[in-house]
C-alpha cells in the first residue's frame, strides 16, 4: 500500500540530491566519455543512474521484508517509532563522529573493494559498464540513503520498501543526471545552502514516523491502527488457525 511514508521517499531523495553530488559526485562527474557521440555520451549516464535505482529496489525490498515480519510479530507501530528515534539520532550526531565512522575500518573494508570494482570498469567506458558502476554506487556507505533505508523497513512489505528505494532514487535522479552532464559547472555555494538544509527535511521525515507509529487519530499523518489491521496481522502470522 502507498503511504505517506512512501511518497515522503521522493522527497528525501529530491532535496537530499546535493549530499548525494557530495559524496557520489565525484563518480559521476568522473564517468568516462567514449569519442562516440552524443547519443551514447548520454545514454552511458542515464544507464549509470538505472543502476543506482536497481540496487535501491533491491535494499529496499530487503529491509522491506525485514519490516514485514516485525508488522507481523505485532511490532509494527514500536518499530516506526524507533525508526523515527533514529533518524533523528543521526541528524542530531556531530560530523566530526559521522567523519568517524565512514572511516572506521568495517566501513573501509566494505567500501574499498566496490571502489576498486568501480575502478576497473571505468577503464572499459561502455555503456554496460556505466551500468555496472552504477549498481556499484549504490552499495557505497551513504548516509541519506541509510535513512531512506530506514523508511524501506517502516513501510511495512517488501514491494513497499522496494518501491520506497525506488522512489528516493527517482528523487536524486535529476541532480545526479544533471552532475554527469553538467558536474564542473555546478555551484558549490548552491550545493553548500541545499546540503543544509537536509537536517530539516530528515527531522520532518523522523517526526512523521514517530506519530505514525504512535497513532493519535490525525487522518494521514497518525491514523488509529484499527482491529481489523490487527486481526490481518495475527491471521498472516497464524494461517493455519
Amino acid at each position: 500500500m502507498i503511504t505517506p511514508e512512501i511518497l515522503s521517499a521522493l522527497a528525501i531523495g529530491f532535496f537530499g540530491s546535493a549530499h548525494c553530488i557530495g559524496m557520489c559526485g565525484p563518480i559521476a562527474i568522473a564517468l568516462p566519455y567514449p569519442n562516440s557521440g552524443v547519443a551514447y555520451f548520454i545514454s552511458g549516464r542515464i544507464f549509470y543512474n538505472l543502476g543506482r535505482l536497481v540496487t535501491y529496489s533491491f535494499i529496499g525490498a530487503v529491509f522491506g521484508l525485514l519490516g514485514s515480519r516485525l508488522v507481523i510479530a505485532g511490532f509494527q507501530q514500536t518499530i516506526t517509532i524507533v525508526v523515527g528515534i533514529i533518524i533523528l539520532l543521526v541528524v542530531l550526531t556531530p560530523i566530526k563522529y559521522k567523519s568517524k565512522i565512514y572511516q572506521h575500518k568495517i566501513v573501509l573494508k566494505i567500501s574499498e573493494p566496490i571502489k576498486s570494482g568501480i575502478s576497473e570498469l571505468f577503464k572499459q567506458g561502455t555503456i554496460p559498464a556505466m551500468f555496472l558502476i552504477g549498481l556499484l554506487n549504490g552499495l557505497l556507505p551513504c548516509g541519506l540513503v541509510y535513512v531512506a533505508i530506514a523508511g524501506a523497513i517502516s513501510s511495512g512489505d517488501a514491494i513497499s520498501g522496494m518501491i520506497f528505494m525506488i522512489l528516493f532514487g527517482l528523487g536524486t535522479f535529476p541532480a545526479m543526471f544533471a552532475a554527469t552532464i553538467f558536474g564542473k559547472f555546478i555551484n558549490l555555494n548552491i550545493r553548500r545552502k541545499i546540503n543544509q538544509a537536509i537536517p530539516a527535511f530528515a527531522v520532518v521525515l523522523a517526526v512523521l514516523f514517530i506519530l505514525r507509529g504512535l497513532a493519535l487519530g490525525i487522518p494521514y499523518i497518525s491514523p488509529k491502527i484499527s482491529a481489523q489491521t490487527i486481526n490481518q496481522s495475527e491471521m498472516e502470522c497464524h494461517p493455519t488457525q
